[in-house]
């Protein structure tokens, strides 16, 4: 089951207290404070598991508490520090604050960590209080509360293209074709009903990501159908492929739906590059002429059949050049903001 959002409450390990202790040592006639201090409580922290492909695991449990520190002790021994509790997510993770909606930060890359809730400081020992005119202090700290909170997880596949479309638009049957992934496929609408992931291989050893979500219907970007859910998992690709049967009622409306749909939801995904694909090229007879539309703001606009293999390389190749394209324009722009004085 592919799950893309879960709510967690985490408790940081709190602070063990300080010890009030004397010391009784020979040599030392009038002794004084030798009370140790609290351990520190343990944090809670998220980390980059790229074994990992959904948020399932936390839509089981949901509590999460990190070890506390121990107590300080006599002879002014120090309390262990509890251990920190880790808890894997999958690349592509967004963490918010689920009270406040205040953004955590996100993890992409295996290994990438991010702490989200502290452990509380341990509480000193009576050593701390010894004064000139208090040489036996009796007084001691008690360690301080973890941190708390309510903490909302989502999950942005990263793809270096997605296949957009209204249901029955070929997506899933293009997606099986060009690479091993088996999506559901039928023939009837929302056959797909999670998104799916899919490693396209193209000649000469270079490959990429291709996301597939469900169909994109009218009202999408309100909550309609089961697009609105799922958009996200292609705010992150480097390009966009917008896919368009021939047999539609309407080819130019049905793509103008879809770009509205996209505007409307987010207008940096709106801004993505994207090409168009006429597909089920298939159906059409011998005389049958393939439909004409206006892609303006396209960079390329292709025909293809995915059942009898046509047009898939050529699309293929150009889908890998514009993902790498696009991948060089964003690191020149995070270049140039770097030494932006």
């Amino acid at each position: 089951m592919f799950v893309d959002r879960a709510v967690i409450e985490i408790i940081a390990g709190t602070g063990g207290s300080g010890s009030e202790a004397m010391r009784r040592e020979r040599g030392v006639p009038r002794g004084g404070p030798a009370g140790g201090d609290g351990g520190k409580g343990g944090d809670v922290s998220l980390e980059v598991d790229p074994q990992l492909t959904t948020l399932l695991d936390y839509s089981y449990r949901r509590h999460y508490k990190a070890e506390r520190g121990l107590h300080g002790a006599g002879k002014s021994m120090t309390g262990r520090s509890g251990e920190d509790l880790v808890l894997r997510v999958p690349p592509g993770t967004t963490v918010y604050d689920a009270d406040s909606d205040d953004y955590l930060g996100e993890l992409m890359e295996p290994g990438d960590k991010l702490v989200v809730a502290r452990g509380g400081r341990g509480g000193r020992g009576n050593t701390h209080f010894q004064t000139a005119t208090n040489q036996a202090p009796r007084r001691w700290e008690p360690g301080e509360e973890g941190q708390e909170r309510r903490v909302r997880l989502e999950l942005k596949l990263i793809a270096d293209v997605g296949l957009v479309g209204e249901p029955n638009a070929g997506k899933s049957t293009f997606l099986a074709s060009v690479s091993a992934a088996r999506p559901k496929i039928a023939d009837y609408p929302f056959t797909t009903l999670e998104p799916n992931l899919g490693v396209v291989a193209v000649s000469d050893f270079r490959s990429f990501v291709m996301a597939d979500i469900p169909g994109i219907i009218e009202g999408a970007h309100e909550g309609k159908g089961l697009g609105h859910q799922f958009l996200r998992h292609i705010e992150r690709t480097r390009t966009l492929a917008l896919l368009v049967p021939v047999d539609a009622e309407d080819v130019q409306a049905e793509l103008d739906a879809l770009r509205a749909e996209l505007d409307a939801y987010s207008a940096e995904l709106a801004r993505t590059p994207f090409c168009v694909v006429l597909t089920k090229t298939d159906l059409l007879g011998p005389e049958d002429e393939i439909p004409t539309l206006d892609g303006r703001g396209a960079w390329a606009i292709f025909q293809v059949s995915s059942v009898a293999r046509k047009g898939l390389d050529e699309l293929l190749d150009a889908l890998w050049t514009q993902s790498r394209k696009t991948a060089a324009e964003e690191n020149d722009d995070e270049e140039e903001e770097w030494w932006t004085p």
